[in-house]
C-alpha cells in the first residue's frame, strides 16, 4: 500500500487553464434546472413560499432607503417650518417613521420566513438525494462495483452532492433576490447619475471572476484527488472497527496505518493551503477595487450635496443605496460564484445517476422443460480490463435431484461460475440453460428467486437473528414461522433459542445489547437463510461451512442432500470427504475444466483430482 496514492496517475492537469475555465463557466447554470426540479418536486409549498419570500426580501430594503430620505428631508422641513406650523410639523415625520417601522418588521419576517424555509427544505432535499444515490445504487451491476473509477464516482457524489442541491437552490433564490434589489436601487439611482450605476455595476467583477476562477481550481483539485480521500475513508474504517480491530492490535498495524493517514492529510492539506491562500490574496486585492469606488462615490454624492445639486435627504438615501447596492452586487456575482461551483460539483452526482445501466431484455418466469436442469454451453467470462480469461469452455449439465461438486485452487473460476449462473454477470461467450431457456431471456427477480446461493463471504446484517435469516425471501422477511422452518433445516435453531432474546437477538456490536456468533454459528445462519427460499430448485453453497471442521461439515452437507433431493444442488468446497459425496465433480484449472465426472471414476483416472484427495487424505491419518 503506497503512502502516496496517486503516485502511479500522471500529473494533475494545470488548474489556470482559460480556456477550460471558459467552457466550465459557460456551463454555470447546465444543473440549475436539475437543482429547481428537486425542490420542487420535494416539497412545492417550500418552493413557493421561497420565492415569494425572496421577492419581498428584494424589494422591501429599496423601500426602507426611500422613506428614510423622506424622514430626514422631513425632519430639516420640520425645522425650518417650525416657529410657523408648531406641532404640525411633527405629523409626517412620524409617518415616515411609522411606515419605515412597518418595512424593517416585513424585512425581518421575510428574512426569518427563508431562514425557516431554507432549514425545512434542507432536511428534505438532503434525504431526497441521498436516496436517489441509494436507488441508482439498486440498479448498478456487480461489475459497476468491483470497478475502483466507479467508486471514485460514488465518492464524489457521496460526499458533496447531498448538499449542492440545496445550495443551488437558495443561491439561485439569493440571485434572484439581489437582482430584484440591485433594479430597484439602480431605478433610484439612476435619477442621480447614470455613471454612478455604471460604476456600481463594474466595481465588484474583478473580485467575481477571480473568485470564480478559483472556485473552478478548487473543483478539479478535489475531483483529481478522488483515490486519496478513499483511501483515508478506508483507513478510518480499518483503524475504527471491530471486525478489524484484532489484527490491527494482534500485528501492530495501528501506529503504521494511523501515519499513512497523516501522511495523506498532509499531501491533501498542502494543496488546500496554497490554493486558499492564492485564492484570499487574489480576493483581497481585487476587493480593494470595490472599496475605492464605494468611497469615491461617498465622496461625489456629499460633494453634490455641499453644491445643492441633492438635499440632505437624498444624500442619505443614495449613500444607503450605493452601500446596499454594492452590497447586493457582491452578493449576487458571489452568488454567480456559487451557483459555477455548485455546478461542478453537482456534476459528480448527475454524472453517477447518469452512469448507463443494461436494461434486462429477458422477460421469461418459467422454463419450457423444467427436466432439463442447467446447462452451461461452451461459457467463456473475462472480467473488465483483465487480460486473461476467467472461464474458457466450460460445459457441463445438472438435472434436477443432481449434486455438482467444483474443486479447484482459488482463482480457478469456481465463484465466477456461480456468479455467471445467477446473473450477477453475463457470459461473454457461450450461454447458460436454465429449464431449457437461455438465462438471458429470464426475468433476473423471476430467476433469482427460483435460486438460494450462500457464498463463502455472505453478509452478517447488523440486524436481530431472525432478520438475518428472513434476508434470504425478501417477501417473507418477518415470517416468523419461517424462520424457525429455516433454522431447524440449516442447523442453527438449537444455539439460536440459547441466545438471550432467542429469534430477537441483536447481532452484532454496532447496536446497544448485539451479540457476536462464532465463524460456524454465523455460516448456520447462513444456511438458514438459503433455506428461507422455498421456491428455490437450485442450491447452492460457496464454501459456506470452512468455518466448521470436517465431521460438522460433512453432516450438514448430508443433511443439506437429504431436504434438496428434488433439486438441483452445487457445492464448493476444498474439503474433498464432503466433495466425494456430490453426484458429479468438475475439476477446474485457470478458469476450465480439467477433470469431471463422479468421485470413483475420477479416482481411477488417477489424475488431479486423485492426487489432491489422496494428499489430503493422508492428512487426517
Amino acid at each position: 500500500m503506497s503512502t502516496d496514492a496517486s503516485a502511479a496517475r500522471p500529473a494533475r492537469p494545470a488548474p489556470n487553464a482559460r480556456g477550460e475555465f471558459a467552457r466550465s463557466f459557460a456551463g454555470v447554470f447546465r444543473y440549475g434546472r436539475h437543482a429547481l426540479e428537486l425542490a420542487w418536486t420535494t416539497s412545492r409549498a417550500l418552493t413557493l413560499s421561497l420565492a415569494a419570500l425572496t421577492l419581498v426580501a428584494g424589494v422591501v430594503p429599496a423601500g426602507i432607503a426611500w422613506v428614510g430620505a423622506r424622514i430626514v428631508d422631513s425632519v430639516v422641513a420640520a425645522i425650518r417650518d417650525w416657529p410657523v406650523l408648531g406641532t404640525a410639523v411633527y405629523e409626517p415625520v412620524l409617518g415616515y417613521v411609522a411606515l419605515e417601522a412597518l418595512l424593517v418588521a416585513l424585512l425581518a419576517a421575510a428574512q426569518r420566513g427563508l431562514a425557516t424555509c431554507q432549514s425545512l427544505l434542507r432536511a428534505q432535499l438532503g434525504q431526497r438525494v441521498n436516496v436517489m444515490i441509494l436507488e441508482k445504487a439498486l440498479t448498478l451491476e456487480l461489475a459497476h462495483f468491483e470497478d475502483s473509477e466507479f467508486y471514485d464516482k460514488l465518492t464524489r457524489a457521496r460526499r458533496e452532492a447531498s448538499s449542492r442541491p440545496l445550495s443551488m437552490v437558495m443561491r439561485t433564490f439569493g440571485l434572484a433576490q439581489n437582482v430584484v434589489s440591485l433594479v430597484s436601487y439602480g431605478a433610484i439611482l439612476v435619477h442621480f447619475s447614470p455613471l454612478a450605476v455604471a460604476i456600481l455595476a463594474a466595481a465588484g467583477l474583478p473580485a467575481f471572476f477571480a473568485e470564480a476562477k478559483f472556485s473552478g481550481d478548487a473543483f478539479r483539485l478535489f475531483r483529481w484527488r478522488s483515490p486519496e480521500t478513499r483511501m483515508q475513508m478506508y483507513l478510518e474504517t480499518v483503524l475504527a472497527r471491530e471486525d478489524h480491530a484484532k489484527e490491527v492490535k494482534l500485528y501492530g498495524l495501528g501506529p503504521l496505518l494511523l501515519q499513512r493517514y497523516r501522511d495523506i492529510y498532509a499531501k491533501l492539506y498542502r494543496e488546500d493551503r496554497d490554493l486558499t491562500l492564492r485564492r484570499d490574496a487574489w480576493g483581497f486585492g481585487l476587493g480593494l477595487i470595490a472599496t475605492a469606488s464605494l468611497y469615491g462615490a461617498y465622496a461625489w454624492i456629499a460633494v453634490a450635496a455641499i453644491q445643492g445639486t441633492i438635499t440632505l435627504g437624498e444624500m442619505t438615501m443614495y449613500l444607503m443605496l450605493f452601500r446596499q447596492g454594492q452590497a447586493a452586487l457582491s452578493a449576487g456575482l458571489s452568488a454567480i460564484g456559487g451557483l459555477y461551483e455548485d455546478n461542478l460539483y453537482l456534476s459528480n452526482l448527475y454524472e453517477y445517476l447518469d452512469q448507463p445501466v443494461a436494461k434486462p431484455a429477458g422477460d421469461v418466469k418459467r422454463g419450457p422443460d423444467p427436466a432439463d436442469g442447467i446447462r452451461f454451453e461452451d461459457v467463456g467470462f473475462t472480467y473488465p480490463d483483465a487480460d486473461q480469461p476467467a472461464l474458457a469452455n466450460v460445459t457441463l449439465h445438472v438435472r434436477p435431484g443432481e449434486s455438482l461438486a467444483l474443486v479447484g485452487e482459488n482463482g480457478s473460476g469456481k465463484t465466477t461460475l456461480i456468479k455467471l449462473l445467477t446473473r450477477l454477470y453475463r457470459p461473454t461467450s457461450g450461454r447458460i440453460v436454465f429449464e431449457g431457456r437461455d438465462l438471458a431471456e429470464w426475468d433476473e427477480a423471476a430467476l433469482r428467486d427460483r435460486i438460494g446461493v450462500i457464498f463463502q463471504d455472505f453478509a452478517r446484517y447488523q440486524l436481530r437473528v431472525g432478520e438475518n435469516v428472513g434476508a434470504g425471501d425478501v417477501e417473507r422477511f418477518e415470517d416468523r414461522e419461517l424462520w424457525v422452518e429455516a433454522a431447524r433445516k440449516g442447523l442453527a435453531d438449537p444455539f439460536i433459542r440459547e441466545l438471550p432474546a432467542g429469534y430477537e437477538t441483536q447481532l452484532g456490536k454496532w447496536f446497544k445489547d448485539g451479540r457476536e456468533l462464532s465463524g460456524g454459528q454465523w455460516q448456520k445462519i447462513a444456511l438458514a437463510r438459503a433455506f428461507m427460499r422455498t421456491r428455490a430448485d437450485v442450491l447452492v453453497l460457496d464454501e459456506p461451512t470452512s468455518a466448521m471442521d470436517a465431521g460438522a461439515e460433512a453432516e450438514i452437507f448430508e443433511h443439506f442432500r437429504t431436504l434438496t433431493r428434488d433439486r438441483i444442488t452445487i457445492l464448493i468446497s476444498h474439503r474433498f470427504s464432503t466433495v466425494r459425496m456430490a453426484d458429479q465433480i468438475a475439476v477446474l484449472e485457470d478458469g476450465r475444466i480439467v477433470e469431471h465426472g463422479s468421485h470413483d471414476r475420477l479416482m481411477t483416472l488417477d489424475g488431479r483430482y486423485a492426487r489432491l484427495f489422496s494428499l489430503q487424505a493422508r492428512g487426517y491419518r
